[in-house]
């Protein structure tokens, strides 16, 4: 399929009577976005820098909400894992797990170069976990981006902790050299119990030491944790122990994000019955804010630049840590006894 990947998370949304600049600031704000008229899609391909006469997805695309004003690059098809039961991004049977080949992402480049499109600055490279490629072949995307738009100053992927376990710092190090800037993180949780019912394949301490190496090799990390992810059972060990992991790597970005079922909670609801002591139970809106509240109390953060506002948050939260954290934590509480004068965002305004 050819066209315009203008998408960030799950949950499609079409928003027939927008404005062009209205959609603009839709995506910024996290908002998958699907024009309705030829025109508005054009419009929208020109200003995000997208053109897809030279660029091929297979769709749906999704990127990290601050990726809204960069190139979108899919390098691989899907997810490399893809066995966490509460993502539903890469189910879809187009969306199994493929590397595009390197000649195609050359010509790819070569055309859109020769399209007299705006220069990029950014470019993100989809899907997935890009980062599962083997450093030779990251190497060779990151030259192919410089060769073909010298203004790229940054390059930045979702990244998968298992990804970077056959990658070396010195490797990390090379790609940092050639533009790699930021890799997206999705730990979901520093808690070992609930990291096994999810699926995710990873634990506290694969966690760390793929942070630990993004560190070293002088790459930013930005890491998501999932509220609620624990439900109400594992709420709090949940909580506590994202704390400790994300004290113990210190990363640059730290986003929440609100756990959420779009197709439903029965693959989710499948492990906890069958492995946890109680069954998944949903966190209510007030129950997340007190989750919040325990994350915030447990984190000892030196410089990161904390976000909870994608579009799937009740309560928007920004500031840096750990400067703001008493700030963020009366905000938390302020919402918990008075969700009213809170400001949260309305049930019809979220999604992912």
């Amino acid at each position: 399929m050819r066209g315009v990947a203008i998408v960030a998370m799950p949950c499609p949304v079409a928003y027939q009577g927008d404005t062009v600049s209205k959609l603009v600031k839709r995506s910024q704000r996290g908002h998958t976005i699907i024009p309705v008229t030829r025109r508005k899609t054009n419009i929208l391909r020109s200003r995000l820098k997208v053109n897809s006469k030279a660029l091929s997805y297979v769709e749906p695309v999704f990127r990290p909400p601050a990726e809204w004003r960069s190139l979108i690059l899919q390098v691989t098809n899907g997810c490399s894992w893809n066995r966490c039961t509460f993502c539903e991004m890469y189910t879809s049977p187009q969306k199994a797990f493929r590397a595009k080949p390197l000649d195609e992402l050359e010509r790819e480049l070569s055309a859109l170069s020769l399209e007299g499109v705006e220069p990029p600055d950014r470019v993100f490279l989809a899907d997935g976990d890009a980062m599962t490629l083997p450093a030779g072949q990251l190497k060779a995307i990151c030259e192919m981006v410089r060769s073909a738009f010298p203004s790229v100053r940054r390059i930045s992927s979702y990244c998968l902790p298992r990804n970077l376990q056959g990658k070396t710092v010195e490797q990390l190090a090379e790609l940092k050299s050639l533009g790699l800037s930021v890799l997206y993180v999705g730990c979901e949780s520093g808690d070992d119990q609930v990291l096994q019912l999810i699926e995710k394949g990873e634990t506290f301490e694969s966690s760390l030491e793929a942070l630990r190496k993004i560190h070293s090799a002088g790459i930013k990390s930005s890491v998501m944790i999932l509220n609620g992810l624990g439900g109400r059972g594992l709420s709090e060990q949940h909580a506590v122990n994202s704390a400790r992991l994300m004290n113990a790597a210190q990363p640059n970005y730290l986003s929440t994000l609100v756990v959420s079922f779009p197709l439903g909670t029965s693959r989710f609801e499948e492990n906890f019955a069958k492995m946890a002591s109680t069954p998944f139970v949903e966190l209510s809106q007030s129950e997340l804010f007190l989750e919040m509240e325990t994350l915030l109390s447990h984190l000892e953060l030196e410089r990161t630049i904390f976000r909870s506002d994608h579009a799937s948050n009740y309560l928007v939260l920004k500031g840096v840590l750990q400067r703001d954290k008493a700030k963020l934590l009366h905000q938390v509480r302020a919402a918990i006894r008075d969700p009213s004068a809170a400001h949260l965002r309305p049930e019809w305004m979220r999604g992912l």
